[in-house]
C-alpha cells in the first residue's frame, strides 16, 4: 500500500492577541452563555448560604428556580423584553415561595440593563416600572423589612439601569454614526486618489504629446531632406540620418522616463540620477532644442538676457515646453522662416517669447481643432500662475510669449 503522509494541522494560537481575535469573531449572543452560567453558579452559591430572619434556605424547587431564572439571559440579545419578563416572573415566584430575594436580585437588572440599551426610553420606562413593582413586592414580603430603603432602591436601581443602558443605546448610535462617516470618507479619499491618478495621466499623456511632436516633426523634415539629396549629396544625406538617430533616441528617453512613472516607485530610482526620474528638460537645455531645430532646417537664434538663477522644477519644465511647442509649430507651419527665443530672467517674472519670419496663419498653428497647440501652451502657463500671448506679427510672422511669476 503506498505511504500516506499523515494530515499536519496547524498549531493552535496561543498569544493574546490571536484568543481575543478568535472571541472577536464569535456571535456576541454566544458570549451571553458564560454570562448567564457565571450568574447562576453565583446566585447558587449565595443560595446555600443562612439566609437573613423571615426568609426560607433553598431547597430543591428554590435552586430550579433559581437556575431557571439566571439561565434565561442566554438569550437577552435576541428577545430582550421576553427575557426581562422571564426573570421578573420567575424571580416573583421566588419571591412567593420565602425565598431570599436578593438570591436572584441580579437577573431581572441584568435584563432592565439590556432593554434600555437596545430599545427607545418609552419601552424602557414601562419595563424599569416592571422591576420597581417588583422590588416593592420583595420588600412588602416581610415585615421586617424597612419600607424607606426598599422604596429609595425601588426607585434608584431601576433608575440608574435605565440611565446606563440609555446612555449605551446613544453611544453605539453615534459610533454607527461615526462608522458611516468614516467609510464616506474612505470612499471620498479614494475618488479623489482616482481623480488624482486620472489628472496625472491627462498630463503625462500632454508631455507624450510634446515629445512625440516636436521630434516626429525634425525626423519627418530631416528624412525627406535625406531622401531628396541621398545620391547627389550623400554627405547631406547622412548627416539628416544622424540627426534622425539622435533625435529619436532622445524621444524614446523622454518617452521611457515619462511613462516610468506609470511603472515603478520612487524607490527604483538611481541614486546617481540615472534612473528613470532624472531631472525633467528645463531651460538650461534650450540650447540641445535649438540644435535639433536648426538641424531640421529652421536657423533659430538664442538669447538669454538677466541674471540667471534657479526656478521651479515644474516652471522650469513649462518655460521649456512652450519653447519647444513654438519651434515646433514653425517647423511644421512657417518654414522657410527663422526663429529667435528670447528668455528674460526680471526680478519677479520670467519672459519667454519665440517669434519667427515665416509665413504661417494664426489657424495654421494653432493646429486642428482636437490638437493640443496654443491652448495646451495656456493651460501649462494657468497651471504656474503665469499667461501666455500668441498671434502674427504686424511686420510678419508670428510671436509666442510666456509670462512667469518667480
Amino acid at each position: 500500500m503506498p505511504h500516506r503522509t499523515p494530515p499536519r494541522y496547524a498549531a493552535p494560537m496561543r498569544t493574546p492577541e490571536a484568543l481575543g481575535a478568535r472571541v472577536a469573531a464569535w456571535p456576541r449572543a454566544a458570549l451571553d452563555v458564560p454570562l448567564a452560567v457565571g450568574f447562576t453558579v453565583v446566585a447558587l452559591l449565595l443560595g446555600h448560604e443562612r439566609p437573613p430572619e423571615g426568609w426560607h434556605a433553598l431547597d430543591a424547587p428554590g435552586v430550579v428556580g433559581t437556575v431557571a431564572t439566571n439561565m434565561a439571559l442566554v438569550g437577552r440579545r435576541r428577545a430582550p423584553i421576553t427575557v426581562l419578563a422571564l426573570t421578573c416572573a420567575f424571580a416573583l415566584l421566588h419571591i412567593a415561595g420565602g425565598y431570599w430575594p436578593v438570591i436572584n436580585a441580579t437577573a431581572p437588572m441584568v435584563a432592565l440593563y439590556t432593554v434600555a440599551s437596545v430599545r427607545q426610553p418609552r419601552t424602557t420606562a414601562l419595563c424599569s416600572t416592571a422591576v420597581l413593582t417588583l422590588w416593592i413586592l420583595a420588600g412588602l414580603s416581610n415585615p421586617r423589612s424597612d419600607m424607606w430603603t426598599v422604596a429609595a432602591q425601588s426607585l434608584v436601581t431601576p433608575g440608574a439601569l435605565w440611565w446606563f443602558g440609555n446612555s449605551a443605546r446613544r453611544l453605539a448610535g453615534r459610533n454607527a454614526q461615526l462608522s458611516a462617516v468614516t467609510e464616506q470618507l474612505r470612499l471620498e479619499k479614494e475618488e479623489n486618489a482616482r481623480r488624482a491618478v486620472a489628472e496625472e495621466r491627462v498630463r503625462i499623456a500632454r508631455e507624450l504629446h510634446d515629445v512625440v511632436a516636436h521630434h516626429m516633426s525634425v525626423i519627418s523634415v530631416q528624412a525627406g531632406l535625406a531622401h531628396y539629396v541621398f545620391t547627389a549629396d550623400p554627405d547631406t544625406a547622412r548627416d539628416a540620418l544622424g540627426t534622425i538617430s539622435a533625435t529619436s533616441g532622445e524621444a524614446l528617453e523622454e518617452m521611457r522616463r515619462l511613462l516610468a512613472v506609470l511603472r515603478v516607485g520612487p524607490e527604483d530610482a538611481g541614486e546617481d540620477g540615472d534612473g528613470p526620474y532624472r531631472p525633467t528638460p528645463g531651460l538650461d537645455r534650450l540650447e540641445e532644442l535649438a540644435e535639433r531645430v536648426r538641424a531640421a532646417g529652421v536657423p533659430v537664434e538664442l538669447e538669454i538676457t538677466g541674471e540667471r538663477r534657479p526656478l521651479a522644477p515644474g516652471a522650469d519644465l513649462c518655460a521649456y515646453r512652450v519653447v519647444q511647442e513654438a519651434l515646433t509649430n514653425v517647423i511644421k507651419h512657417a518654414r522657410p522662416a527663422r526663429a529667435t527665443v528670447r528668455v528674460a530672467f526680471r526680478p519677479r517674472r520670467l519672459t519667454v517669447s519665440v517669434t519667427d519670419d515665416g509665413r504661417g496663419t494664426l489657424s495654421a498653428i494653432h493646429g486642428p481643432p482636437t490638437g493640443h497647440g496654443l491652448i495646451g501652451m495656456r493651460e501649462r502657463a494657468r497651471i504656474y500662475g503665469g499667461t501666455l500671448a500668441a498671434g502674427p506679427r504686424d511686420h510678419g510672422g508670428f510671436e509666442v510669449r510666456l509670462t512667469l511669476p518667480v
